[in-house]
């Protein structure tokens, strides 16, 4: 039988509930008894099966009796648990189980290998903080350096990054050390910017630290390495200063001259959320997913109903730090494989991360006893102005219509130690898809001698060096472009070409041609903005009945600055992803990963793009004209082996990033860095899809003096009759009172018979008159 909420089967893309991971976590520990023990990492929904997913997407959309049917006979329930099974050795085996809820049972088992280290969990992160404490290392460390007596330590854990070619390790954990002026007595007092030139090294399955790595303090010119100890405690933090950012340390006074600005809704918000996690708003309609990896995921994302994606999301992000000096040359995070960005979501309060009529979802997550546990209000959904929508005046007339450009979002931001994200998925009203990232929070921070500069960062504070780094990002996108039948959507790479001047075909050299490249096989490429390359997602059977074209969407990859690691490095070899703007792939079920589904303590990547590229999948074969439902799973080149290439239908991925190359400005706490990626239609539709969003005029909104006072309303005049063959609008606050204060163009309208004749009509003389006086200035005629 189906697990059911009341007499409600539940949908397969439901995220689970708190009564779903209580009964996986019961069958696990069934099936390994008394003697292990289980600590539990993750557990998530185990996704269906494309090809099953697709045949039920397609009955629920059509018939919903078929699809309840399609429900019961061919879609388990199944969740997968990652968990360490500890025996009496203590040794931690690594273990990913999917079991089927409907049955009761064990669905997969897979062992992993000692090298694949999982994500680190919160408990993990407090161990590695009392092992800090308890530490006679780690004291004798601490020892070296004179402490001014009101300072207490903190300490940030962190990946200990990728192994180096010599090391074979087990789960280890470094942390980057700080002091808080405690004089202070308030706990949000800033600790970075009192950084500590140690970080200590921690053998996380056998809980004991083993090494204590030094750091080198100096500027340019300086060795890589830190000069040997001294016998004299080295005196810290005697010219530092400190850098607070809650409101109550600040150094200054907050701003008295802002004035509220509100975001009201009188009739409250224009989107519905049924079954928990169905969204439907201004003909979008999705399903909205939580993982503890990525965070907010969009499922089955249609408009008007039509599908456009079929799933949507953030797939992995890689900060490699530019200090080569040891150890940061292992100084590299992977915020969604090494932590997990659902594990790490904030909780969301009401006016302060979102404004409006707001929406919360909340999320469950299973703790490291694999009970539930309900993260509260971790993605929002609202609504947003983003300005004019489209506009258009009518200089003969004087009318403009114009009408507001407005997004439903959601939105989720995580935390992780010093940094914060803000990730966004935004759809508006012209069709359209942005997906947004925001970077802010505090840089990572190091000790730097006293007027020393670095070429390896900046100096942000005295003794403070903000290192360069960068943050890369991938979104994975797995389209359905007007169909979910596998194989119609089609990758082409669209460039615009100048032509040389030819008598013929190009005599005055203006033309420029468009050159269309179809993405036949798995394969990466790079930004062009000189090509102005351009991805189109197309539905290789539909056409455009107007234009012709292939029906689609499109988004035009950012030329932003990619990994400048070197090839050879450990960096590098962790994430190759990030050395390519896109990458086009064969979907695989489960294959979710930029960088590979283990990112902690990689020496290389093993499963992602680059991978999934090498095995060389294809999208196109001839001869071949009904691929069915699973044809994802076609043939392959001789044999079933998994990682020989195939038949496929195309998983896009949009790799950008930010070069942070600090500033002062972002200190003590960084203003937001913003990257948008719109992806929109491509003659998906026979006009624009916008033409019937209302353009109300909004009542609120008031006339300002020079000198900030609201001013007494007053009726603004009323535009002029349109000439007697203009049809009037059927709502007059669709019409813009005196919209310009110039007239532009060829001038008014004329009646053919008066083409060529000095003599026109009254009414055109007139108009003719006002359109040149708006010019010039003065009469004619």
């Amino acid at each position: 039988m189906a697990i059911s909420n009341g007499n409600k089967r539940t949908h397969p893309l439901q995220p689970l509930s708190d009564v779903e991971i209580s009964r996986a976590r019961e069958i696990l520990l069934q099936e390994h008894g008394d003697d292990a023990q289980l600590f539990f990492r993750s557990t998530h929904l185990e996704e269906p099966a494309r090809a099953d997913l697709v045949r039920f997407l397609v009955a629920e959309h059509g018939d919903h009796e078929t699809a309840e049917a399609a429900l019961e006979a061919s879609l388990p329930r199944l969740v997968r648990c990652s968990y360490d099974v500890i025996r009496a050795t203590k040794d931690h085996q690594l273990t990913d189980t999917v079991v089927d809820l409907h049955s009761g049972t064990v669905f997969r088992k897979t062992e992993h290998p000692a090298a694949s280290q999982s994500g680190y969990t919160m408990p993990e992160f407090a161990a590695f903080q009392d092992v800090c404490v308890s530490s006679d290392m780690f004291k004798e460390a601490l020892e070296e350096f004179d402490i001014p007596p009101n300072f207490t330590i903190s300490i940030d854990p962190w990946p200990y990054g990728g192994l180096d070619p010599d090391e074979d390790v087990p789960r280890y954990m470094q942390g980057l050390v700080f002091a808080r002026d405690a004089s202070k007595e308030n706990l949000d007092s800033n600790h970075y910017a009192y950084p500590l030139p140690i970080i200590p090294v921690m053998d996380f399955v056998h809980k004991k630290m083993i090494r204590i790595d030094r750091l080198a303090t100096g500027g340019s010119g300086d060795p890589l390495t830190p000069p040997d100890r001294g016998t004299t405690p080295k005196k810290l933090f005697s010219k530092s200063k400190a850098a607070e950012y809650v409101p109550e340390l600040l150094d200054r006074p907050l701003r008295t001259d802002m004035k509220p600005i509100n975001i009201v809704q009188p009739e409250g918000a224009s989107f519905t959320v049924q079954d928990e996690h169905l969204v439907e708003w201004q003909k979008w309609r999705f399903r909205l997913g939580f993982t503890p990896r990525e965070g907010a995921v969009l499922h089955d994302l249609c408009y008007d109903g039509r599908p456009i994606f079929l799933r949507l999301s953030f797939s992995e992000m890689t900060v490699p730090y530019g200090d080569p000096r040891p150890p940061f040359h292992r100084k590299q995070a992977f915020d969604f494989g090494d932590g997990g960005c659902g594990r790490a979501a904030n909780n969301l309060s009401l006016g302060c991360d979102c404004l409006g009529a707001i929406h919360y979802f909340d999320a469950w997550v299973a703790n490291s006893e694999g009970k539930p546990t309900l993260a509260k209000n971790v993605v929002c959904l609202h609504e947003q102005d983003n300005g004019i929508g489209w506009k258009h005046t009518n200089f003969r007339t004087d009318r403009a219509v114009v009408t507001r450009l407005r997004e439903l979002v959601v939105q989720f931001i995580v935390t992780l130690a010093n940094y914060e994200y803000v990730f966004a998925y935004k759809l508006d009203t012209a069709g359209g898809i942005t997906l947004e990232t925001r970077a802010t929070g505090i840089v990572s921070v190091v000790a730097i001698d006293d007027g020393k500069t670095s070429a390896y960062g900046n100096v942000v504070a005295p003794g403070v060096l903000a290192q360069n780094h960068q943050h890369i990002f991938a979104v994975r996108m797995d389209p359905a472009m007007d169909s979910y039948e596998a194989g119609v959507t089609n990758v082409v790479l669209e460039e615009s070409h100048p032509l040389p001047k030819d008598p013929k075909t190009n005599p005055y050299g203006n033309g420029y041609g468009i050159r269309r490249n179809p993405v036949t096989r798995a394969t990466y490429t790079d930004a062009e903005p000189k090509l102005n390359r351009t991805v189109k997602l197309e539905n290789r059977e539909k056409k455009n009945e107007i234009s012709g074209k292939n029906v689609g969407y499109k988004f035009i990859p950012s030329a932003t600055q990619l990994m400048l690691a070197d090839p050879d490095s450990i960096q590098a070899a962790r994430a190759p992803f990030a050395r390519h703007h896109l990458w086009v792939t064969g979907h695989r079920d489960g294959e979710l990963w930029a960088a590979g589904e283990f990112t902690n303590q990689s020496r290389k990547e093993v499963g992602g793009v680059q991978s999934m590229v090498k095995r060389g999948d294809w999208f196109v074969q001839e001869g071949i004209e009904n691929f069915g439902a699973d044809w994802k799973n076609g043939p392959t080149n001789g044999d079933d082996t998994s990682d020989k290439g195939r038949l496929s239908s195309p998983v896009v991925w949009n790799v950008f990033g930010l070069t942070h190359n600090p500033r002062v400005e972002d200190w003590p706490v960084m203003p937001v860095e913003i990257h948008q990626i719109h992806i929109r239609p491509a003659d998906f539709f026979t006009s624009n899809p916008a033409l019937d969003v209302p353009s109300a005029k909004n009542d609120t909104s008031v006339l300002v003096s020079c000198c900030g006072k609201e001013e007494p309303k007053k009726e603004e005049p009323r535009p002029s009759t349109p000439p007697k063959e203009t049809k009037e609008s059927s709502t007059e606050e669709s019409t813009q009172a005196t919209p310009v204060s110039h007239l532009q163009g060829a001038g008014p309208d004329i009646s053919p018979k008066n083409v060529g004749s000095p003599n026109g009509t009254t009414r055109e003389k007139k108009r003719l008159s006002t359109t040149l006086t708006g010019l010039f200035g003065r009469k004619k005629g």
